[in-house]
């Protein structure tokens, strides 16, 4: 052999094993990873500008993924938020609209088209859509620990290294009651940063720092989890998303349409497909995390899913698929029929039982609730922290975004916005044909005795109706569970 020629025979042999190895990192199939925060609002996130509340683990992932400021749920309410994600679909569609309510097995779940196509598909931590055993699922568990975190990265560990894997990890983190261990930061009253339609007191500070523990809990796991990704090599080839099932646990949040408890933490994570960072300002929904694995995956999106992809924004953060978003508010322990539009800088909210005051068991079983309600039964409340207690509430609530983050100023009568309005109305009754929601003519009644005012003194909640049960669901009398039509996604220009 010419020795003279081994240089370049070395040379040759090592770009031959550079392009072997990158040809094998292109073949090799994406894998995925949801995880789902329980009662969580995009603002409590370090991430999303919150001062006090540490996230770090969340963070980095922002920092070198894709971070969205208008990502919108279809419903803030545990079960059918969870069902409506897993299916792509709104909630009055899944044929679960309303809360405690089981996914029907003729719903198709996303995860099952994946594992259709050979991936590993598990879950581990909250369900609250089926049994402990669902087709959707090689392996489903029920987690571990106070947040249902502490099996995640066993799981990772302990999969078929054969296949790609799609993995859902849903906390119960910072779902009441508080549990607070050593794996995260504990916080005091100090730390608490309150909301004007809250009060600003003991009770109501004290109950945000122990949130606010559960939130960096659910940070911390999330950190585990991405370490043992790294370690398996996995990390730039998995498709990692953070999101939250609705908004906090507190009142005006949870259950609600307004921002604080309809919005949620967004953030994408996709080294081999997101080459840089950046932050949206896009509309986008929770019916479209679906189709997004999915197209991420390379596996065919199924008819029924109303969702849309996401992955035009992996290569342009600039990107829009979509210009309008929609809400509902259906019952959740108490009676409720409410829908939401949001597009362009406003948001439109229709009450279709304004004689109903809008509850929730945070809205007075817990501190913060408690306080707001005895300082309402004494006088003491301020125009903000009065709307939550208006009876009836608005049929009808138009808020300008940029201008309002709270939802505190209802223009709905401002003769300047009435084009927006016509906009709005014109939008919704769009949606409500095309979907097929419909306002139940015997809706399920409230489940617990509502709290009141008397004399001057709160009243609290007198334990549960006798007898109650589901009545007709929203979507039923139009068979809203067999249409698929996504409703509208683009606007019209306006002349």
């Amino acid at each position: 052999m010419n020795l003279k020629k081994l240089p370049f025979l070395f040379a040759t042999l090592a770009t031959l094993a550079v392009v072997t190895t990158q040809s094998v990192a292109a073949a090799k199939r994406p894998n995925a990873i949801l995880f789902i925060a329980d009662d969580i609002s995009d603002e409590d996130l370090g991430c999303y500008g919150h001062p006090t509340i540490k996230t770090p683990n969340i963070d980095a992932l922002a920092t070198k993924g894709l971070r969205f400021t208008n990502a919108y749920l279809t419903i803030s309410s545990c079960s059918p938020s969870r069902c409506s994600i897993i299916t792509g679909r709104y909630p009055h569609n899944t044929g679960a609209p309303e809360l405690h309510t089981r996914l029907p097995d003729g719903q198709i779940r996303f995860p099952e088209l994946l594992r259709g196509n050979g991936y590993y598909t598990a879950l581990s931590g909250k369900n609250h859509m089926f049994g402990n055993k669902d087709r959707a699922f090689d392996l489903i568990s029920g987690g571990k620990g106070p947040g249902k975190e502490q099996d995640w990265v066993d799981i990772l560990r302990k999969r078929p290294k054969d296949k790609p894997f799609f993995m859902w990890f849903a906390s119960t983190d910072a779902h009441r009651s508080w549990q607070q261990d050593d794996s995260a930061p504990t916080y005091s009253a100090d730390d608490a940063v309150v909301s004007p339609y809250l009060i600003d007191g003991v009770a109501t500070r004290n109950d945000l720092a122990q949130y606010y523990h559960e939130v960096s809990r659910f940070d911390r796991y999330i950190g585990n989890v991405v370490k043992e990704l790294k370690a398996q090599g996995e990390l730039e080839n998995t498709l990692i998303i953070v999101m939250a099932d609705n908004g906090r646990p507190f009142p005006r949040s949870k259950t609600r349409l307004y921002n604080d408890g309809i919005r949620t933490p967004f953030i994408m994570h996709f080294p081999s497909r997101i080459r840089s960072s950046a932050v949206s300002s896009s509309l986008i929904s929770g019916i479209d995390v679906s189709a997004t694995i999915l197209d991420a995956t390379k596996t065919p999106k199924h008819e029924r899913i109303q969702g849309i992809s996401l992955a035009p924004f992996f290569s342009n953060p600039k990107a829009t698929v979509r210009d309008v978003v929609f809400a509902e508010h259906n019952w959740h322990v108490h009676k409720n029929h409410e829908r939401m539009v949001r597009t362009g800088d406003f948001l439109y909210i229709r009450n279709n039982f304004p004689n109903q005051q809008v509850l929730c068991s945070e809205a007075y079983k817990f501190d913060a609730g408690e306080e707001l309600w005895k300082a309402q039964a004494e006088g003491r409340t301020t125009p903000a922290q009065k709307l939550f207690f208006a009876n009836p509430a608005p049929a009808e609530e138009l808020y300008v975004v940029s201008k309002d983050s709270d939802q505190l100023n209802n223009v709905i009568n401002n003769r300047t916005h009435r084009k927006v309005l016509a906009k709005m109305r014109q939008l919704l009754a769009d949606w409500t044909t095309q979907t097929g929601d419909t306002i139940p003519k015997k809706p399920s009644e409230d489940r617990d005795i509502a709290p009141r005012v008397e004399n001057g003194k709160f009243i609290p909640s007198g334990g549960k109706n006798k007898g109650w049960k589901h009545g007709e669901m929203p979507g039923a009398s139009a068979g809203a569970e067999t249409i698929n039509h996504p409703g509208p996604i683009k606007v019209p220009k306006s002349n």
